[in-house]
């Protein structure tokens, strides 16, 4: 097996998002594109020789292929061993948790989330740090850097590898092992989780549940830790079989995307709860009958009842979330007497801080919740976490919400999600927003009072890191909020976010339809922002 060193030409838009280098299966496929983003990741890196290295993506089109590849570059650039799960499938918090284990040197994940998946769908991959998470800004953008200036790329001249058989071959001189992508994972989960406990619940007779895995990547998850270890019967886990195509699907768990399950719910004889993940795996959706819970209500339901679970029994050292998220968790941390961390959008912020013991629940509004068990968000742990808290207080999903609304207030939340909108109206949107400043402070809306408007920034407590232009928030003197941002996950157009949040501590008006409860801020945002004349749009696209 010999090294080759193939001559290439650098493509300028492998910059890496949020999440990495999210693209088109045909950008991906264009000469050189793919190898080239591998490549600069390995030259940006150092002392990774004879090192490990962990490989696996969520099954979308073009995994296997990119497999093969990554696997006879990381020989050719002298790997030492690399851990891929069988098949090529590894889900992201997976991923992080055997980067962790195994103590590896990195690891190279391939997903584009949850988007769409299929020969004209989305391709993405991203670099995971030892830590399990994603790479910090420094390195994605030492990355950026070198595909802007390579010339080169190595890899070895070889057969593909068999991804099916668990064992190990020899690549060249690098070993290659293919492991169960599951049972690592599954492990973690039952030391967290009180999974007899969990399984009495599933046997009593009186519990019926869902899990929608959308034919993506945590169908074998869900079928070995759900229907093998706690009992759920296999009729309860829907989708199950991941598809290179996601069975035509949008993997995104929301009251849109994710229907099917969503009208099982809020029929008249729905199960008692409800779950749906994404398409690597790492977001969740929380649904009791005929009940949604926010991905923001469901941070600060977790972290306010983290004792009842073996995992966390022993209480949070602090509680992170994103700037967009609602401030629903904030008040658990101030009542357990703990810190709350505001970062910007994306997980790899909240990785400084979970090293640092600084916070033990992280969470996104994005459908993202996770913690120190590993360094990514995790949508089955979410499920599982729900479900040990139902099978130890014995109550209602809708039971368990609405009696922390009373013990804590509602923080009613809404995201309005323009998607596919043209980038230059987006930009001109937060350009105008961006030059307001504060200069909205005081300004009256009917009943409501500007306290402050900023463009969000960042200083990591950690290690003094600055990011910013992080989303545009508008403050209001009642703690209200709306806030304005452009989403990094999409390949196409732009993707305006618009957040909007009303406090409400009375329990008798707690009760209310979100929509409702929010149609001033609704109002104000779009007299502020102009939101239909910059989207050309008359209404979101999804609102959760």
């Amino acid at each position: 097996m010999n090294v080759v060193e193939v001559d290439t030409q650098p493509y300028r838009d492998q910059r890496p998002g949020t999440s990495g280098l999210r693209k088109k299966v045909p950008v991906f496929q264009q000469q050189n594109y793919l190898e080239n983003f591998v490549q600069s990741i390995f030259d940006s890196l150092e002392g990774y020789q004879k090192a490990t290295l962990v490989v696996g993506g969520d099954g979308r089109f073009y995994n296997r292929h990119a497999i093969q590849v990554i696997l006879r570059m990381a020989a050719a650039n002298g790997f030492g061993r690399v851990l891929v799960g069988r098949g090529g499938l590894l889900s992201t918090p997976a991923a992080s948790c055997v980067i962790r284990k195994h103590q590896a040197f990195g690891g190279i994940i391939l997903s584009a989330s949850h988007n769409p998946a299929g020969p004209d769908g989305d391709f993405g991959i991203k670099y995971n740090i030892a830590n399990g998470g994603p790479a910090p800004e420094k390195i994605t953008e030492a990355i950026y850097q070198k595909s802007q200036s390579i010339r080169r790329y190595r890899i070895l001249d070889s057969q593909e590898l068999d991804l099916e058989t668990l064992g190990e071959q020899q690549l060249g001189g690098m070993t290659v092992e293919i492991i169960d992508p599951v049972s690592d994972y599954a492990e973690l989960m039952q030391q967290l989780f009180d999974f007899d406990r969990i399984r009495a619940l599933v046997d009593s007779g009186l519990f019926d549940m869902r899990f929608d895995a959308m034919h993506a990547i945590t169908g074998p998850y869900a079928v070995e830790i759900f229907e093998n270890r706690l009992g759920v019967p296999p009729d309860a886990i829907m989708n199950a079989v991941p598809r290179e195509d996601f069975g035509g699907g949008h993997p995104d768990p929301n009251l849109v995307y994710a229907k099917e399950l969503v009208d099982i719910l809020f029929a008249a004889d729905a199960p008692d709860f409800g779950a749906a993940s994404d398409g690597d795996g790492d977001r969740n959706m929380i649904l009791g009958r005929r009940c949604f819970v926010t991905p923001s209500d469901s941070l600060a339901v977790l972290a306010a009842n983290a004792h009842l679970t073996p995992g966390y029994r022993l209480g949070l050292a602090g509680i992170a979330r994103s700037m967009p998220t609602s401030q629903a968790a904030d008040r658990v941390a101030d009542r357990l007497g703990i810190e709350l961390f505001e970062t910007p959008t994306g997980w790899k912020f909240f990785g400084n801080l979970l090293d640092a013991g600084k916070a033990t629940l992280c969470g996104e509004e994005s459908f993202g919740t996770g913690s120190n068990h590993v360094r990514e968000k995790d949508g089955l742990w979410a499920v599982l976490f729900w479900l040990n808290l139902l099978a130890v207080r014995k109550e209602s999903v809708h039971d368990i919400i609405t009696g922390h609304w009373r013990s804590y207030g509602r923080n009613y939340y809404s995201r309005h999600d323009y998607e596919g909108v043209d980038a230059d109206g987006a930009g001109q949107l937060i350009d105008a927003l961006r030059k307001l400043g504060n200069t909205l402070r005081g300004k009256t809306y009917g009943d409501y009072e500007v306290a402050f408007s900023d463009d969000f920034a960042y200083t990591d407590p950690i290690d003094g890191s600055v990011s910013e232009h992080q989303g545009i928030r508008i403050g209001f003197t009642d703690g209200s909020r709306i806030v304005f941002r452009l989403s990094g996950t999409g390949t196409e157009g732009a993707t305006l976010r618009v957040y909007l949040e009303r406090y409400e501590p009375i329990p008798d008006r707690q009760l209310l339809d979100a929509q409702d409860a929010l149609a001033d801020m609704i109002r104000i945002a779009e007299e502020i922002a102009r939101v239909r004349h910059y989207t050309r749009r008359d209404a979101p696209s999804v609102i959760t």
